[in-house]
């Protein structure tokens, strides 16, 4: 194995996602659970039009001691890039060093519904980073671009230190813009390790030709599921999302057998490996104790 495959399998995360499938109030238990197992992160969606992300990280965040929170991903059309600055901003001082924020395009049926979608998604998201950053960073923000135009805005606020910004990525252009112009990568369920590979390319051109060096968190889902059904539920999950194969981008099975599963994922370059479970999961509570009790420990 080469040294760079064993820098990033030390640095591996795990987390588990809660699905906007489950209502709200079933996160006061699943992030209890998460933390006193030891889980290290517990991520968020903001799936049009189940539940807001800032709202559930805060709230999960004051119900629990430890745990990381991930909002991945935030859909940026929905947002002004001043509000989502002091929301972050807001979150961070509120827990400092707890936060992990993802933004990107949305989906774009969903951003059609509430006639926010714009002609050219990339270009947006990239006038969004910009400002963000500079926001985030402390700095009065003045710009008229094609979709974002702010003037002489500043935060009161501001987080310290800013955080790093996430960028929900797939296509290849916006793979090339997540590594020119964010700290990370999230990638959507159904990346194998192939796949993954190819993402990080062409996230490494867009660090190359940004001349940026520092380090690049690359946040993989993974579907998940245990128990003996787990087949079954998996199964309805490829047909749910329109995978050909579950091959390389599920796990299922005994902890051994999923840790197992974990490791291609890593060696491919994933620095965070978030469990995806299946919306009709009978125990939540469990399979985070599960992941944190069971499976952590057998990875590096």
């Amino acid at each position: 194995m080469s040294p760079g495959a064993l820098r990033m399998i030390t640095m591996t995360v795990l987390g588990v996602v809660f699905l906007p499938q489950l209502p709200p109030e079933r996160l006061r238990g699943i992030a209890r659970a998460a933390d006193h197992a030891g889980l290290e992160e517990l991520w968020l969606w903001e799936d049009c039009f189940s539940e807001s992300a800032f709202s559930a990280a805060a709230a999960a965040l004051a119900w629990t001691s430890r745990l990381r929170v991930g909002i991945g991903l935030l859909p940026v059309p929905l947002r002004n890039p001043a509000l989502t600055a002091m929301e972050v901003a807001t979150l961070l001082r509120l827990f400092p060093g707890r936060a992990d924020v993802g933004v990107g395009h949305g989906v774009q049926s969903w951003m059609a519904q509430v006639g926010a979608r714009v002609d050219s998604p990339l270009t947006l998201l990239r006038e969004y980073l910009g400002a963000l950053r500079d926001l985030l960073e402390g700095r009065e923000v003045t710009t008229r671009g094609r979709y974002v135009s702010l003037d002489a805005v500043a935060l009161a606020w501001p987080p310290s230190p800013p955080p790093p910004l996430l960028v929900g990525a797939a296509g290849p252009r916006t793979l090339r813009l997540a590594g020119e112009s964010a700290d990370g990568t999230i990638l959507t369920g159904g990346t194998s390790p192939e796949s993954l590979r190819r993402a990080r390319d062409l996230v490494d051109e867009g660090r190359r030709a940004a001349g940026r060096t520092g380090p690049h968190r690359v946040v993989v889902y993974l579907h998940a599921a245990t128990g003996p059904d787990a087949a079954v539920r998996l199964e309805a999950e490829r047909v749910r999302w329109g995978h050909a194969s579950l091959e390389g981008i599920a796990v299922q099975g005994d902890a051994e057998r999923m840790a197992d599963g974990l490791r291609p994922l890593l060696a491919a370059g994933a620095d965070t490996v978030v469990l995806q479970p299946t919306p009709d999961d009978p125990d939540p509570e469990g399979f985070v104790r599960f992941v944190a009790e069971e499976v952590r420990p057998l990875l590096p």
